[in-house]
């Protein structure tokens, strides 16, 4: 009976977050999301990152940044100018085509392969993923990024920095303005 009593008050805490952010976040514009196959399509016609969300269905921190950091109407704007914006479940189970490459789900890791490849192993979420122009590696920031933290990551990529600058240089001198 003891125990009984204990265990609404855990799941309401953990709940908590998820309910106060839907409240803040319900009428808020939200990002152009393209699928892969888009964004491959538009990069042979315009050169820009790739900035991957990377997300889980269960994942609560996801359903956070998607309510919270990507209804910032200033991060909405910059990230539908300078990328190409794709949202993808990192548990997906359909082929997914990338570089001449497909990427099915891995019943081992219970994950996309594509996951694997570009988290390299990775697996914490959500994962902010961004393949540079330049065709490099794909490069994972593992967690919730509030809006702030969002920024610099975004500004470093979308404005040249990666591949120029070294990011510790970057963040120094940065300047958030959303």
């Amino acid at each position: 009976m003891y125990y009984a009593k204990a265990y609404p008050v855990f799941f309401v805490g953990l709940r908590d977050p998820l309910l106060k952010c839907r409240k803040t976040g319900r009428d808020s514009r939200q990002i152009k999301w393209m699928t892969l196959s888009e964004a491959a399509t538009q990069l042979q016609h315009a050169r820009k990152p790739v900035l991957i969300d990377l997300y889980t269905d269960w994942c609560g921190w996801c359903k956070v940044m998607d309510q919270k950091t990507f209804t910032n109407e200033n991060l909405i704007q910059y990230v539908e100018e300078k990328f190409y914006p794709v949202k993808i479940n990192a548990e997906s189970k359909d082929a997914i085509l990338w570089k001449g490459k497909t990427y099915q789900f891995n019943r081992n890791y219970r994950v996309n392969d594509f996951t694997m490849y570009v988290t390299q192993g990775r697996l914490e979420f959500p994962t902010t993923v961004v393949i540079p122009s330049d065709g490099t590696d794909p490069q994972a920031i593992p967690g919730y990024l509030e809006t702030k933290d969002f920024e610099l990551i975004a500004k470093y990529f979308g404005e040249g920095g990666y591949g120029n600058i070294p990011f510790e240089k970057f963040q120094k001198e940065f300047k958030p303005s959303w």
